[in-house]
């Protein structure tokens, strides 16, 4: 289970590069989908099911989860992924150590490890402390998001307050030494009760040792790094992927250092259009129209050009200050790029770019898709899906982590939809 719709993807993009067969569900099955998932004749590996929990309030965290939890035992899983983002992100009261608290208590483990470790996208652990490229993650970008603003390094200092268990650390020394020594250190990190271990791992072939040394635990915790330590099973388990004509278009709701340089890459090439606050605050419903027409314009000159609606476009934006007593300006942002997303797909657009976790779940739920197939990888963590909505219209979408992807990535991702 991941706590946001980029996360699911992220972490099924890379079990399908180990040739592991994925399929992911946007939101706890329903019965009847279950029944779907269950009677595919045994055609998949894996499910990863997509929560919008990471901001969520504990308890809805914690419920969601749990019933997600129960979806998956239905299927038969006999392993839990419990994902979360790699750069941890989370306030002193969760949501990452409550869920986990859970799924441990409902699976009857006494040790969960900690690896939000993703080596190609520059998230590592040494002496478990979380490093963002060069930087500690206190240091880095991610000291400035907000809504989860992340001033620490040190995972045991992150995590202790969330969770009422002994927060231990197993170090890159153990790691790479012998394989019986690792399994031995997080045997011993159970010890009397539940425990998290937080374990070191700075590239791949540490995260192939963690991975065997956790093969038989009913449940793991980190980004979705862990999941490329798993042995490959042949070739990547991507089929052919249909892609649905029609108007393409980026809808960029984060504010992170690597999606605003993405933004500034994309202007100059694509019909641009920065998210006026002001003009949500009062009247949201107006400036998605405005928006709307806008779009429809840009395609009526040339329809095979995406257009890029963001909220953010330089440092100062990312403040996003809200007058007293009025809504947070991140809802009204996920909400617009969520209206327009259902606008525009009603003028057409078919293939959308999403940045952001939080804005690809709102997007994702309004155009009422539930189930997704993995097609092409774009980045590490990245890549198109295709799915469709409960009448049968079909999207293809890359949803996108607000800090993945390559500076081209709004321009150059159309490329692998031909």
């Amino acid at each position: 289970m991941a706590d946001d719709f980029t996360g699911a993807t992220d972490l099924a993009t890379n079990w399908v590069a180990r040739g592991v067969r994925t399929t992911v569900t946007l939101g706890v099955p329903t019965p009847g989908e279950l029944a779907a998932l269950a009677g595919d004749g045994g055609g998949g590996d894996a499910v990863v099911i997509a929560l919008k929990s990471r901001t969520a309030p504990v308890a809805e965290a914690v419920g969601e989860s749990l019933a997600a939890l129960a979806a998956l035992r239905a299927l038969g899983c006999e392993r839990i992924y419990d994902k979360y983002c790699s750069t941890f992100d989370s306030t002193p009261r969760g949501n990452i150590g409550p869920v986990a608290d859970a799924l441990m208590a409902e699976l009857g483990t006494g040790l969960a490890v900690v690896v939000p470790s993703f080596p190609a996208t520059g998230r590592t652990v040494y002496r478990g402390h979380l490093f963002v490229g060069d930087q500690l993650l206190g240091d880095s970008p991610m000291r400035h998001h907000p809504l989860t603003p992340m001033t620490d390094a040190s995972l045991v200092r992150l995590l202790a307050p969330q969770t009422a268990h002994p927060v231990t650390t197993v170090g890159l020394d153990v790691v790479r030494g012998d394989p019986r020594a690792l399994r031995a250190a997080l045997d011993g990190a159970g010890g009397e009760g539940p425990r998290y271990a937080v374990v070191d791992a700075i590239d791949n072939g540490d995260l192939a040792r963690i991975a065997a040394a956790t093969a038989d635990h009913p449940l793991v915790t980190g980004g979705s790094g862990l999941a490329l330590g798993l042995p490959a099973r042949g070739a990547p388990a991507t089929g052919a992927m249909p892609v649905i004509p029609g108007h393409r278009a980026v809808l960029a709701g984060s504010a992170s250092a690597a999606t605003r340089g993405q933004i500034d890459a994309a202007r100059s090439a694509l019909p641009s259009r920065l998210l006026d606050l002001a003009a949500l605050r009062a009247d949201p419903a107006a400036e998605v129209a405005r928006l709307t027409e806008w779009a429809r314009a840009q395609w009526a000159d040339a329809p095979g050009t995406p257009v890029l609606v963001h909220s953010a476009g330089a440092p100062e934006d990312i403040e996003r200050r809200t007058p007293e007593g009025q809504r947070p300006a991140a809802e009204l942002v996920e909400e617009a790029l969520a209206g327009c997303a259902v606008a525009f797909a009603g003028a057409g657009a078919r293939q959308f770019v999403v940045a952001g976790g939080e804005t690809s779940g709102s997007v994702v739920r309004a155009l009422g898709v539930r189930r997704l197939e993995l097609g092409p990888a774009l980045a590490p963590g990245v890549s198109w899906a295709m799915g469709p909505d409960a009448g049968g219209t079909r999207y293809n979408l890359a949803l996108k982590s607000g800090n993945f992807g390559e500076r081209s990535l709004f321009t150059s991702a159309w490329k692998e939809l031909g």
